[in-house]
């Protein structure tokens, strides 16, 4: 199943505090339960203003419903082609 990356602009993202990031999570997981299990949350990066999500699911549109759905942005998906790590150069 494809991997997606999700850039999500939200401002003052780095400044969420646990209780804020606690919620956001839950109601993403509530979502993704409603959605059954072809779409799964693998795990998010936050930054100073934007949190970037990974994800599995079968297309961009998936993607793209869970965000619609949970009231989140979702201002870049990008499938995930490869993987590389410093072992790649081994």
């Amino acid at each position: 199943m494809p991997k997606f990356v999700i850039e999500r602009e939200i401002p003052g993202a780095g400044k969420l505090s646990g209780q804020e990031l606690h919620a956001i999570s839950q109601k993403s997981c509530g979502v993704l339960q409603t959605m059954g299990p072809k779409i799964q949350w693998l795990q998010s990066y936050v930054t100073d203003d934007k949190i970037y999500c990974v994800y599995i699911a079968p297309d961009e549109e998936t993607v793209r419903r869970h965000a619609q759905q949970g009231g989140f942005p979702a201002n870049k998906v990008s499938r995930i082609r490869s993987v590389i790590d410093p072992t790649t150069a081994e």
